[in-house]
């Protein structure tokens, strides 16, 4: 739910500010993290279980990213809202703004440190081609790129400016690319004089600079207007639902059109539950600053603009939010404090930070905790073995001061015995293993791209039939209740290595001792929440006002394409936590298993000193002692380093040296 505040409210952090605060945290909690596992190592904690969960939380921590989507129909000024917010700072616009020069193509701005400073342009005529846009991604070389020099403002934005070119096509080019449609007139772009139609010259662009704000993590999508938008499936089924927060820009002067409700119904609202991650912004508010009325008078008019809007839209009245991107960015390149206030742009920058960030960053540090959580447990279990196989050592030791050469050879048969019965019960693990592997397996096929490839071309048959699609919301339906059904079986399949393993740790830790523990099993209804949101989104294309589109084989099948590489990300982000989950299981088994085999090694090697020497054994139970201390401080160390990843202070690289030392 984003927070919006009122123009009353004493204005909090900035965006840009919040953004550096929390990307600070960010890689202090990394540093932390790197010089914590540097310290494990030192001290041969780092098993195969922690070593597993330190990557999964530096792939979270990394791959962490918020994305503001940026939609409106042409010449609302969302490119120059976007150089207000984002690029003041570079003194002049950026995106393309001005009259007849602005955003064609879907932009996605964030920064990815392994690929060079550059602008990326996908051709329009891929749409004619089958590969999804998640697909061409992975294709680099057919993408024309140009290079970035990031800290030369007037290179970036005529390099920007390429986002806006168009090309003439015939009518039919157009309607093979999605761009026009006998059946809806009003929407389809104007015929010149030669018979040609306007369009844009590609189909996405991708922008990679290191910019403060997109190194800490942002993304910035720039989506252009209805006609685009509809043309591109993959925008309404996977890029904007996974926006944290979406900014509907409106015209002040004009209120919302016809077009803008369009937007609004088919591709941002797919039901009443669907509006709390949207803000509403009146953009251009300085065209009701007039001179012969005054100030009292504007605040009114703006105000009803407001409200009519919000009562529009189905929105609260706080959703809304009255800004001039203009003024605000003319404000922020002169330091004029009272244009900046005047133009409202700090309200809409805090509903985006106290909304967006703040919600992003709870998320993220709840995950953080909930890893170092368990890295401290797992690590905690393996010091608290060692520390009980050095007690068991020492009483046993300590039961063979006095004792003649015999009894110490009767010992020596007694750990041999107990070492060969450990290894004769390693047999049991490996028939629970090969049935954990092959539960596992099934999980694997179940959510694998084969099930998936094939439901695809189940309705992808469906829509490429002849003629209207009547039937085509049952079809998509039939295929969700398919999916969720195989989601379901995974739950289940889980739940059943949960059991499994819950009862083989109870009996390992009965017959030798051991402290494992089971993990919770993978909860699946945050993925089913994905799914059901890819659902919704896809669904607003089957309605009525799309169903002549439906009618042509080239869109159907750039609708399921679309739809095939959401649910893939899905699947895979699943198989992923439920391969982490088992990993986490048999690595923390493995680590017990290891350290039960060493203390079996030092138990023999002790009682081999103790026949050599005659002052063996004091010896051997004073290096028990120390050790013993050694864990313990360990322990205590281990504690005080996570619960500082736990409530990251703040603290400079050299004060972490210390730390650690």
């Amino acid at each position: 739910m984003l927070y919006c505040p009122t123009a009353g409210e004493h204005l909090a952090t900035s965006f840009n500010e919040q953004l550096e605060q929390h990307g600070t945290w960010r890689r202090e909690f990394a540093l932390r993290l790197k010089l914590l596992a540097e310290w494990m190592n030192d001290h041969d904690l780092l098993d195969s279980a922690v070593q597993e969960r330190l990557k999964h939380l530096e792939t979270q921590l990394r791959s962490d990213k918020a994305m503001v989507a940026f939609v409106a129909e042409f010449s609302r000024g969302k490119s120059e809202m976007i150089n207000a917010i984002f690029f003041a700072g570079y003194g002049r616009r950026i995106m393309p703004a001005s009259a007849g020069r602005t955003t064609m193509c879907p932009t996605e701005m964030g920064y990815d440190p392994d690929v060079p400073p550059c602008l990326r342009l996908l051709p329009i005529d891929t749409r004619l081609q089958p590969q999804a846009l998640m697909e061409w991604r992975m294709v680099p070389e057919q993408w024309m790129r140009v290079d970035l020099e990031v800290d030369n403002p007037q290179q970036l934005a005529a390099a920007f400016e390429l986002v806006s070119q168009t090309r003439k096509v015939t009518q039919d080019e157009a309607r093979a690319l999605g761009f026009w449609h006998s059946q809806a007139p009003e929407d389809n772009p104007l015929v010149d004089a030669q018979g040609l139609v306007e369009i844009p010259k590609w189909r996405h662009a991708l922008i990679n600079i290191a910019h403060p704000l997109l190194k800490q993590g942002l993304v910035i999508l720039d989506t252009p207007g209805l006609n685009a938008i509809g043309a591109e499936p993959e925008l309404t089924v996977s890029l904007i639902p996974q926006a944290q927060a979406v900014v509907f820009i409106l015209g002040a002067d004009t209120g919302v059109t016809k077009s803008d409700l369009a937007i609004w119904r088919e591709h941002l609202i797919s039901d009443s539950t669907g509006t709390e991650a949207r803000l509403v912004v009146l953009n251009k508010i300085d065209t009701l600053w007039d001179e012969l009325s005054t100030p009292e008078q504007i605040h009114a008019q703006i105000e009803r603009q407001k409200a009519s809007t919000a009562e529009i839209l189905g929105l609260r009245a706080e959703q809304v939010i009255a800004v001039s991107a203009q003024k605000g960015l003319v404000a922020k390149v002169t330091q004029d404090e009272a244009l900046l206030q005047k133009s409202g742009l700090g309200l809409l920058e805090d509903a985006l930070g106290d909304g967006m960030l703040l919600e992003r960053q709870r998320i993220l540090r709840l995950a953080m905790n909930s890893g170092i959580a368990g890295l401290r447990a797992d690590t905690g279990r393996v010091i608290t073995i060692r520390k009980r196989d050095l007690t068991e050592q020492r009483i046993e030791l300590l039961g063979l001061k006095g004792k003649n050469a015999g009894v110490i050879k009767h010992m020596k048969g007694r750990i041999a015995q107990e070492l060969a019965d450990f290894d004769l019960g390693g047999a049991k693990l490996h028939a629970v293993r090969s049935v954990h592997l092959k539960l596992l397996k099934e999980v694997f096929g179940i959510l694998g791209p084969k099930v998936l490839k094939a439901e695809m071309a189940q309705l992808t048959e469906a829509l490429t039939q002849k003629g209207l699609k009547l039937g085509v919301k049952k079809a998509y339906g039939e295929t969700f209740v398919r999916l969720r059904a195989n989601f379901a079986t995974v739950q289940s399949l889980a739940a059943e290595m949960h059991t499994m393993l819950s009862t083989m740790f109870v009996q390992l830790n009965t017959e030798y001792g051991f402290s494992l523990q089971a993990i919770q099993q993978p909860d699946l209804n945050f993925y089913l929440n994905d799914f059901d949101l890819a659902q919704r989104s896809h669904l607003q294309y089957l309605g009525l006002s799309n169903v002549f589109k439906l009618a042509q084989p080239e869109f159907a099948d750039r609708l399921v394409r679309a739809l095939s590489a959401r649910l893939r990300s899905i699947h895979e982000a699943a198989l992923g936590e439920v391969e982490f989950w088992s990993k986490s299981a048999a690595s923390q088994l493995d680590a017990q298993l290891r350290e039960r085999r060493r203390s079996f090694a030092r138990r023999m090697d002790a009682v081999d000193r103790i026949q050599q020497a005659a002052g063996g054994l004091d010896e051997r139970i004073d290096e028990i002692l120390l050790q013993e201390a050694t864990l313990e401080q360990l322990e205590n160390k281990l504690m005080e380093l996570t619960a500082h990843l736990m409530a990251p202070p703040k603290a400079t690289a050299a004060e972490l040296d210390l730390e650690i030392a």
